[in-house]
């Protein structure tokens, strides 16, 4: 896998327990928050004030929670003032790379591999090198590579600058907004990657158990209603999103989430087109570098790196708002 250990890139090292038969997560170490003046978040350091072109994105199409942020970056009308470097959808020794030749290009630097970037970015770090990752081009600093929280920067910090100021995550329905993630997380979110990455017979079918009973909660709760929280689109909504655009194409094949399709449920297919159809949203979803991605190489899961050519998806077919009456 690799990592960085005191700022050099060592392709040996891993940060995963080579002995639990359950699949842990590690965390994310960059925790600064970019806000309105630039004083100091939640966490970190102060000095990161949200300006129009000071800050770029490294992202992957194929990774979920790059996916969270480019999201939220397109429904806030962001594009114009974040710019975005993608790695290339492969694994390396190198751990994520750029690819110039099949337009995988650092617009920024011009590096070759995001360790580089971790590593001029941060000092003596120790860590696995993830995305999305925000870069402070002013102070030639990491920000954050935590997802959860860049996406909660994008839709507040930034909203001065932002072509949509619709909030998604009002303080009114914050405790709503944050029990829906504290559900669909670790059950979902992560669910599919515990059964994909599960180590024994008990790890996975507890994982695949989290992921159904969560998919038929929500399936539920989405009766009568467009949104997680009625008719009001919300950041859990937002975090929703990136594992169904994934499920039928890659998670259902590729990590054995394989009791039913996003398909069989009429009322998360629905919200799944409804968000699809959101302004900008479309030009984020790439199906084919998901099931590409998920079905690479891999001794353990895809030994002889086939890839199949079903289930298709069309998320482009039409979904009508659910009508609540008065």
């Amino acid at each position: 896998m690799g990592m960085l250990v005191d700022g050099t890139w060592d392709p040996e090292a891993t940060s995963e327990s080579v002995s639990s038969e359950r699949y842990e997560r590690s965390k994310a170490q960059i925790r600064n928050w970019v806000t309105k003046d630039g004083s100091a978040g939640p966490t970190g350091d102060a000095g990161f004030k949200a300006d129009s072109g000071r800050y770029h994105l490294f992202v992957a199409w194929n990774c979920p929670w790059a996916h969270r942020t480019l999201l939220m970056r397109a429904l806030k009308g962001l594009e114009p003032h974040i710019p975005i470097s993608v790695l290339a959808p492969k694994r390396t020794p190198e751990g994520w790379v750029f690819d110039p030749a099949e337009g995988y290009v650092d617009k920024l630097s011009g590096t070759s591999a995001l360790h580089e970037i971790y590593a001029n970015g941060t000092q003596n770090y120790t860590g696995r090198i993830t995305v999305p990752v925000l870069f402070d081009t002013h102070t030639n600093k990491l920000v954050s590579n935590e997802s959860a929280e860049i996406i909660r920067m994008f839709n507040s910090a930034f909203a001065v600058i932002a072509e949509n100021k619709t909030d998604y995550c009002p303080e009114n329905l914050r405790t709503e907004i944050d029990s829906w993630n504290a559900l669909i997380y670790p059950k979902l979110n992560n669910g599919v990657y515990r059964a994909g990455f599960a180590k024994s017979q008990a790890a996975y079918d507890e994982a695949v158990s989290d992921v159904f009973e969560t998919l038929d909660k929500i399936e539920a709760a989405l009766e009568g209603q467009n949104w997680l929280l009625g008719d009001r689109m919300t950041e859990a909504d937002v975090r929703l999103f990136p594992t169904l655009a994934r499920f039928d194409v890659a998670y259902w094949s590729a990590f054995k989430c394989n009791r039913r399709r996003l398909i069989d449920y009429p009322n998360l297919w629905g919200f799944a087109r409804r968000f699809h159809a959101l302004p900008g949203v479309a030009e984020t979803v790439k199906l084919e570098i998901y099931r590409r991605g998920y079905h690479s190489k891999s001794a353990a899961r895809n030994p002889k790196g086939i890839i199949p050519l079903g289930p298709m998806v069309d998320f482009e077919m039409p979904s009508e708002p659910v009508q609540v009456d008065a």
